[in-house]
């Protein structure tokens, strides 16, 4: 049965050039990767959130935010132009990312029952380390691409093998938590240790840099936009990413928001429906149905992202901010255990399938010269957007109808923004013409 279910996976992610192009080999590494993090977040929740009351862990998870996610938010703008600098380590990099969480999560498991100050720093290194491998992750799919998928295709078939990892983690997790809190993460060391050997049985096209340069973060390049090229000597040397194109940057603000929101609920709905459940329903309940409908959502994004393709990807992302708010407002004015899970599934399916048109525009309109210096730094910048929704989740009162309303009200805000600058861009129906970085 094992060894039936192993071809069957094996036939599934190989398929259209996928096995011949090493792109399977990149989806299986992802879901072992999800697996791996997914098991620490198993223990993490289970020490910090689970086993103390309302109050103290609201002070557990400030404390947890306050020691790795802001040192996190001053590390992230490093780690893109560190992992840009090492074009031909890529795949060193994705297998050093895996040891480094191997080797915290064997440290984490002798200190967790405790729940001191020492699983902090911890934590911390395990996040920089799983956000450096996302930003590698990103940079590589385009050197594995199989002629026959497009890019969004293909980020939708490495999502969707990592939400499926994440569920039977969970489970997983779940039962060896049954043995002891530990336990999760010494499962996770065997799988990052796994995954260290795979990162680099990845193909040599992972490392090669050919024809890549490092770009900047700027819709047009002075002069561009009127069709003449700014000379050599006139463009700044320094590391950013430029000529991107305005469609870019939509879809890279938008993003942002939709970041900031899922931050957001993950850290408001997690003790708002603690404290103070919704329906008459249990709390473990209630968050069980708000976590189902999230990574329904996520997957249904990813499926829905592999049969949309690159059809309209700017309309694409706005519609799912516009969706987004539409379904945060309306959790806000009827507030209760439907619209509240309808909220969590709409913010899944927004930001998975808003991610895929990001993606599709920076295939689309960034010169192949500075692509993976695009995908890292926007890789970067949504991780931020996630930390401060974080923030804000964590430091609102816990009153559903004014968190919501606040969350509403800053992605309606980034949602005019972004439909103000759609009708300025326009849709566009052919790839742009070739541009020099």
């Amino acid at each position: 049965m094992v060894h039936g279910t192993g071809r069957r996976i094996r036939k599934a992610t190989s398929a259209e050039g996928a096995g011949e192009s090493g792109l399977a080999k990149l989806i299986e590494l992802h879901a072992l990767n999800s697996f791996g993090d997914m098991l620490i977040t198993v223990a993490l929740a289970s020490t910090i959130f689970f086993s103390v009351p309302t109050g103290e862990a609201r002070g557990r998870v400030s404390l947890y935010l306050l020691i790795t996610m802001a040192p996190f938010a001053l590390l992230a703008p490093v780690i893109g132009p560190l992992l840009d600098r090492l074009p031909h380590g890529r795949r060193a990099a994705m297998a050093m990312s895996m040891l480094a969480r191997a080797v915290l999560a064997w440290t984490m498991a002798g200190v967790i029952t405790g729940g001191g100050l020492a699983l902090y720093p911890e934590a911390l290194g395990v996040l920089v380390a799983s956000k450096a491998y996302g930003v590698v992750r990103s940079v590589v799919v385009p050197r594995l691409l199989p002629s026959r998928l497009s890019l969004v295709k293909a980020n939708s078939r490495v999502t969707l093998a990592g939400l499926l990892a994440t569920g039977v983690a969970a489970g997983v997790g779940g039962l060896l938590h049954l043995i002891g809190p530990g336990w999760p993460l010494r499962g996770a060391f065997l799988v990052f240790v796994i995954g260290t050997l795979m990162a680099f049985h990845l193909p040599h096209a992972v490392d090669s840099a050919k024809g890549e340069q490092r770009a900047l973060l700027h819709a047009e390049m002075h002069g561009e936009a009127h069709g003449e090229r700014a000379p050599e000597d006139a463009r700044a040397p320094k590391a950013s990413l430029r000529t991107v194109g305005p469609s870019v940057i939509l879809a890279l603000r938008a993003m942002s928001a939709l970041r900031w929101l899922v931050g957001f609920l993950v850290m408001f709905l997690a003790f708002l429906l603690r404290e103070e459940p919704i329906g008459g329903l249990r709390p473990t309940l209630a968050l069980g149905l708000v976590a189902l409908a999230a990574g329904t959502g996520n997957a249904l994004g990813s499926v829905l992202g592999s049969w949309l393709r690159t059809r309209g990807p700017e309309a694409t992302v706005t519609a799912m901010l516009l969706l987004a708010t539409g379904a945060t407002a309306a959790a806000a004015l009827w507030y209760g255990v439907v619209t509240v899970v309808l909220v969590a599934g709409v913010a899944g399916v927004a930001a998975s399938l808003g991610k895929l048109s990001l993606d599709a525009l920076i295939q689309r309109d960034v010169p192949e010269a500075v692509r993976t210096s695009a995908f890292a730094r926007s890789e970067t910048l949504l991780q931020l957007s996630w930390v401060a929704g974080g923030a804000v989740g964590i430091l609102l009162p816990l009153n559903g109808v004014l968190g919501l309303s606040v969350a509403a009200g800053v992605v309606g805000l980034m949602l005019l923004w972004t439909v103000r600058t759609l009708f300025r861009v326009g849709l566009r129906r052919r790839p742009p013409a070739p541009r020099v970085a």
